[in-house]
């Protein structure tokens, strides 16, 4: 496969079955070359697949009944497929418990490691459900590492449930130090990215009032209350390929919407020196 730009989305759905239709329409309009989706819901006997098949698209999914899963959606196959924190720290004993929910998978597309994630909400901090979301980044953390060590181009996206800094969220003020907006969650994210990845979406926009979740019990979506909690995060080496990155905040719109919007970032790649003039390519 010889891709001149590659497009990589990726969207929190709050269930596939529920959202077969539109994300149908998101993959005819927008043309992603891999959607990666989280919170699919569904165990994998029943992953809907044929949907995707009949459309021409190759599917991966690991999944579980009606909570978390995650799954990728390509235009051609995904190479090396590998499930969970097993997938890389098999010799980490507490990693199987980690796995019993489904939020880890990661594949090879044109050489490029994506690895697609669905991190804990926490509830609220310093409940049981908090202190796992901090056991899991710390896990997060060696996970990443592990990628690294392959020294493959790395992308890693998905619905992270922290919004990093303050202009990430509606009202700093009220919010900042709640769950998602913690110190202890912003500082364990930080640290699994390390020094080398980087959020895509601020190479192109450092502005506030750029929002990528609207909870549904608040009227989020109607007084545009959101939070800036899906992210795509890039190597260097991909950073410096990157042409835009953008939040498709209109899916956001349609009836019976996810509480999420996708997110979706255009790379030159394999870099092509003859492309270096080309502002065009996909915006």
């Amino acid at each position: 496969m010889n891709l001149a730009a590659v497009r990589i989305a990726t969207w929190n759905v709050n269930s596939v079955r529920t959202r077969l239709d539109q994300i149908k329409d998101f993959l005819l309009n927008y043309e992603p070359d891999l959607l990666a989706l989280q919170e699919t819901k569904v165990d994998d006997p029943f992953f809907p697949h044929e949907f995707f098949e009949e459309m021409d698209y190759q599917v991966s999914f690991y999944g579980q009944k009606a909570y978390n899963g995650v799954a990728m959606i390509s235009k051609v196959p995904i190479e090396d497929v590998r499930y969970g924190f097993t997938g890389e720290l098999n010799d980490e004993e507490e990693v199987f418990e980690l796995d019993k929910q489904k939020r880890v998978m990661s594949g090879l597309l044109n050489g490029v490691r994506v690895v697609n994630l669905y991190v804990p909400n926490g509830s609220e901090v310093n409940s049981d459900k908090y202190i796992y979301k901090l056991n899991w980044l710390n896990y997060l953390s060696k996970y990443i590492k592990a990628q690294q060590f392959r020294d493959e181009p790395l992308c890693i996206l998905g619905d992270f449930n922290i919004a990093l800094e303050d202009k990430d969220i509606h009202n700093p003020k009220k919010l900042s130090g709640k769950i998602m907006a913690s110190q202890k969650e912003r500082d364990l994210l930080r640290e699994a990215l390390g020094k080398d990845l980087k959020d895509a979406f601020r190479i192109f926009e450092q502005d506030s009032q750029h929002w990528s979740w609207w909870d549904y019990r608040s009227a989020g979506w109607e007084n545009n209350r959101g939070w800036r909690i899906d992210h795509i995060y890039l190597c260097n080496e991909l950073c410096n390929q990157s042409k835009s990155c953008v939040i498709h905040k209109e899916i956001r719109g349609n009836n019976q919407p996810s509480d999420h919007a996708p997110v979706s970032v255009n790379i030159n790649w394999p870099p092509n020196d003859d492309d270096d003039d080309d502002d065009e390519l996909y915006m």
